[in-house]
């Protein structure tokens, strides 16, 4: 039953003229979809667009198990199905705080994106993304406002990795990297979870709505 209405709802004209949307990476993405409330829910309902939403709490870029992998722990096997008009990406987070507690990172850096932007698992990933007929936007991390943060330690490999990423968008047709280090206003608790590390629902929709802006403005 909830089979045939799924199918139901997506063949409605609600769905029919709305691009088609894969949002992948971390729990960035993922939080408060369990709500209806996450940055994928608010893309689909602004948009009308048909949203698969893979991203997965605790996923890297780089994730060496196969069988959680195959769970959406891996970021690059997130991207499967389509085709899609739009991928909204992110990750790379994870792969600092948990895959070198954001310290002596330059390897793991090394391996995620090269300083020109233009080699590593990310620029191989946006590459496969873009040979599928994707365009791609790649939403910047939430900073800490200051109020005790857990990632105020990794605001340099926080700030140099989207410096690449934006390089690597800047040299690519069809791929944009939508910074959001200017989002949240300073000593402001509003745009975080209780954690202080995801975003809250505020914040989801602060970030979607930059994401709105864009998808729009190209045409999406």
């Amino acid at each position: 039953m909830w089979r045939l209405l799924l199918l139901l709802l997506l063949a409605s004209p609600a769905f029919a003229d709305g691009p088609r949307v894969l949002v992948m990476g971390d729990s960035f993405l993922a939080a408060h979809r369990n709500t209806g409330r996450s940055v994928g829910d608010i893309l689909s309902a602004e948009l009308g667009a048909r949203v698969t939403n893979r991203a997965t709490v605790s996923a890297r870029m780089i994730y060496r198990l196969p069988i959680t992998g195959r769970m959406g722990l891996n970021i690059p096997r997130q991207a499967r199905g389509g085709p899609y008009d739009w991928v909204v990406l992110n990750g790379g987070g994870n792969d600092f705080l948990l895959g070198c507690a954001c310290a002596a990172c330059d390897a793991r850096m090394a391996a995620l994106i090269s300083p020109d932007g233009a080699r590593g698992v990310v620029p191989d990933l946006v590459t496969r993304l873009r040979d599928a007929g994707a365009r791609i936007v790649i939403p910047g991390y939430l900073r800490s406002p200051g109020r005790g943060s857990p990632i105020e330690h990794c605001a340099d490999e926080g700030a140099e990795y989207e410096a690449r990423l934006a390089r690597m968008a800047a040299a690519r047709p069809g791929v944009t990297f939508l910074s959001n280090a200017d989002l949240v206003p300073s000593g402001s608790r509003a745009y975080h979870d209780w954690d202080m590390i995801h975003p809250s629902v505020r914040g989801a929709r602060a970030v979607a709505e930059r994401l709105l802006r864009h998808i729009r403005g190209a045409g999406g």
